[in-house]
This record gives structure tokens, sequence and C-alpha cells, in this order.
């Protein structure tokens, strides 16, 4: 491969704004900040001349009519092309995918790519109210791509809320591991115990302090229950205000601007897939051939084998999505491997659909810290629906960017998708999967479920019932039994007339 084929990541800034900051930065000021240290770090005269554009992150905490036009701005920096995408927490990793392959083709001469939020100054600090120092928020001009739309009976049974969907997903994960209810609550408590210890660890977590596994799975004041089996401390934090900036070019470019080597990192491998959209109609819901298929693409484009990734971030915005990795992966319990390098979304912070991007920067500070190193960032989106996968070192990918296409694997996954899902139900439906939601003072609402009709197809139902019986509940294993349900047309809903 010729030199100039070849990306590599020259710059890697990421910066996290405190709360008690006397003028907290908005969103996009946050990614100038670190847009502008970026351009700094490489030493690079006229950097700002070269790239030529910019891949930006969902912002979700505010709103601005051309954001990446304004970094540029800001920057000057004067982009032919400008990538502003729709929210989705694959969104950095795809995006530094697709400019290894632009910087592979010659499409582009270096690309940056930056996300950030401060959705904590404008929820907690200003109460949502705009603050006199930020701009007036604007509708984006322009989106460039399309976000899924959720189906009809998953906004029906409300699993459109995160918490809910993963939630649902953790119990299918737990049947099919044959953990017993206690054991998986043990298995989730010491799991994102350790991802605590690395977030106290790194200078940039939002929360800093360390948990054990009790603290993470008792419920308390400060650690509220959310969904069954999921407490406040194992939920996503979006509360943080956070950003990130990445710059990739070319090795022939990295070298005329007399860029130190040991500055230089290779994105070695990479792929992102699709689930099938709707959740009720995944074969499964405790995998993902996404991750399944992209891993294994990533790792032949980095010629390397598994065993030889030495450290991995995979999406954590709760347990059931590292779980899901995991399996897919291939990695024992046991494995000594970290398996986070921020601290995760709970502890480290979650600015929104930017977290993995500072999963690319921890990567990047990491192997420069030690040229040994191999590592895999999986960034997630949705609902377990979007995946895309990049492997980080210090030598060229084996297979150029570029010249593979994934179109048939896609196409194969979308195909596995089961029949349409069935909205009213009267008859027996096996549980694929469940949760119980909360109030705010931690007492049970009721219980969503999804389930298996003989046919194949699926349908979800609700449990209702006192807090006794929930109770109860939590301590049983619903998966794999055959319940009766029955629809309600007064609700418009299907009701769970028995339990047993």
């Amino acid at each position: 491969m010729s030199k100039k084929n070849i990306p590599v990541i020259i710059s890697a800034v990421q910066f996290t704004q405190r709360k008690g900051t006397s003028k907290p930065l908005d969103s996009l000021s946050l990614m100038a900040k670190t847009g502008q240290e970026a351009i700094k770090s490489t030493g690079a005269k006229n950097l700002e001349a070269i790239i030529d554009a910019i891949y930006m992150v969902n912002i979700s905490s505010w709103s601005y009519g051309d954001a990446p036009g304004e970094l540029g701005k800001r920057l000057g920096i004067t982009p032919k092309e400008k990538v502003y995408l729709p929210d989705g927490g694959q969104t950095p990793q795809m995006l530094v995918n697709r400019a290894a392959k632009a910087v592979a083709s010659g499409e582009h001469r270096a690309v940056l790519v930056s996300g950030g939020e401060a959705a904590y100054s404008i929820n907690k600090t200003f109460n949502k109210e705009r603050p006199q120092h930020w701009p007036e928020k604007e509708d984006p001009k322009y989106i460039n791509g399309k976000n899924w739309n959720i189906s009809a009976i998953e906004i029906k049974y409300r699993l459109y809320f995160a918490t809910l969907s993963y939630a649902i997903f953790e119990t299918a994960v737990r049947a099919s591991s044959k953990r017993n209810v206690e054991e998986h609550r043990k298995y989730m408590g010491e799991l994102f115990a350790h991802f605590s210890e690395v977030a106290s660890k790194n200078p940039y977590s939002w929360t800093q302090k360390r948990f054990s596994a009790e603290e993470i799975l008792t419920p308390s004041p400060e650690n509220r229950r959310i969904v069954y089996p999921y407490t406040k401390r194992m939920c996503a934090n979006n509360l943080v205000d956070q950003a990130g900036s990445v710059i990739i070019t070319s090795e022939e470019i990295a070298e005329s601007l007399g860029i130190d080597k040991k500055q230089w990192v290779y994105i070695m491998g990479g792929a992102t897939f699709w689930n099938v959209p709707d959740i009720t109609r995944r074969p499964q819901l405790y995998d993902s051939p996404a991750i399944r298929e992209g891993f294994k693409l990533a790792l032949d484009q980095a010629g390397l084998t598994i065993n030889e990734i030495d450290k991995f971030d995979l999406y954590s915005c709760f347990p059931s999505i590292v779980e899901i990795s995991m399996n897919e992966l291939g990695i024992k319990e046991d494995d000594p491997r970290d398996l986070t390098l921020t601290g995760g979304l709970p502890f480290f912070g979650t600015p929104l659909s930017n977290y993995s991007l500072h999963a690319i920067i921890n990567s990047v500070d990491l192997i420069r810290k030690d040229p040994s190193l191999k590592v895999m960032v999986i960034a997630n989106g949705g609902f377990n629906t979007k995946q895309s996968i990049g492997i980080y070192g210090t030598t060229p990918s084996l297979v150029p960017w570029g010249v593979r296409d994934d179109s048939k694997i896609q196409e194969s996954i979308f195909k596995s998708a089961l029949p349409e899902s069935v909205d009213k139900v009267n008859g027996i439906l096996r549980v694929d999967g469940y949760s119980i939601y909360y109030d705010r003072t931690g007492q049970p609402k009721r219980g969503v479920v999804i389930g298996s009709l003989e046919s194949g197809a699926r349908s979800c139902a609700i449990i209702e019932g006192d807090p006794d019986m929930f109770l109860k509940l939590e301590t049983q294993e619903l998966v794999g039994k055959n319940i009766k349900v029955k629809y309600e047309p007064e609700v418009d809903l299907n009701i769970i007339v028995s339990l047993d």
C-alpha cells in the first residue's frame, strides 16, 4: 500500500467540564475546545488548511443550525464535506471507520471527527433555560441519513425506553447463561464494580468514586430501582459535560507535516452492521449478529486473532450489552483483559451518542504509552440495534480500507427477521424476556413481557399486580414459562391472566 492510502490517527483529545464551572461552555464550544487542542497537539503548521472534512456526532443537549459548519469557522477549517448524523451510540466508531475509508481512497486529505454534550449544564445548572452566553437554539438545517422507525407494538409497550428494553435483554441473557436469579445479580454487580474501579482512576471520568458490587446492586435513596433488575448505578449517566476530537490523515501527509511517528495510531480494522431493527422480530433477545459478524471481519482486516487483542472497550450503557458483546466475542468470565478503557457509561459518563469517541481517544493514549497494545472498541446504538467495531494499534491494516463489500452479510442479518409481531393475543405466550418498571420511590408499577407464540411470531403483554406479587416475581425466573394472555380492548393491551 502507498503511504497516501494508509489512514492514521495523528491527534486525539478529550475534555470533561466539571460541575461548578463558573461559566460552562455549551456543547459546540466544548467541541471547539477539543478541536483546537487536537490541532495544536500535533505541532504541525497549517493543519487547518489540510483538514477538508468535519464529521460530527449528533448533539442532543443543544441544537445548532449548522454545527459542523460553525465548528469549522471556529477552528479555521473550510471543509468540502460536512457530516452530521442522527443520534446513535455507534456513530463515533462508524465515523472513524468512514474517515479511514475516505483518507484511503483519496477523497479527503484529513478528517476531523468530533462530538460533545453539555447535558449536565443545561439540565442541572441552568434548569433547561438558555444562559446568556450560549447561542440561541436552532433546528439543524441538515442531518445526513435517517434513524429507524420504532414499530407500533414497541411504542405501545414502551420499549422505546432504553432502560426497559435493555432490562428485558438482561433477563434473556440470564436465562441463556443458565445462572439463577441470585447468581446473575451478583455477576452484574461484580462486572460493573470493575468498571467503577477503572473510572475511579480515569481523570476524565464524570464519577470518580469507586463503588463496590453491593453499592451498585443495593437500592438506596441515591441508587433507586429503575427497572428490574437495574438500579441507577447500572444505567448510563447522560447528565455529563464531555467532548472529544480525533484527527485522521494519511501516512504521507503525517510525514509531510513532520508529525512524530510515536504519535501515530492506526485504525487496523473495522466494521459496522445492524441487527434486525424491530426488537420483537429478532430471532433471539440475548445475542447480536452484528457484533458476531463485525468483529471477525475487523480482525481479518487487522490480521489479528481475538487472543491478540490486549484490551477492549465494550459499550456499557447497561450490563446486558456488555454480556452480549462478551458472549459474541467468546470472552470468558475469568478473562483478565480489561473490558472498559474509560470506566463505562454509568461511571465515566455518557455524552449521549458520543461516548465511544472517548473510548477511541483512551485507546490512542494507551497505545502511545505502550506501542505493543492492540485495542478493540465496540460501539452500540439504539436497542442493541447498530454496532460499529474498531481495532487500534501501531501497524497498518493487513487489508486496505474500502476494498470489502459487507452488503451480503448485512442482508443476511435482516433476512433472519421473524414474522410481523402479533398485536392482539388471546392464548399462550412463551416468555423470552421481561422486566418490571418502578416509580421514583422504588415501587413497582407494572411488568412488560416479550414472548413467542406457537406460530413463531412474537407479541408483548403487561403484568399487573400488587407490590407483594412483584417482589415475589423478582426472585423467580419467568423466561421459558408459558403464560396465559388476554387482549383487553378497553386499554388496547395484552394482559397476563396468570403467571402459573
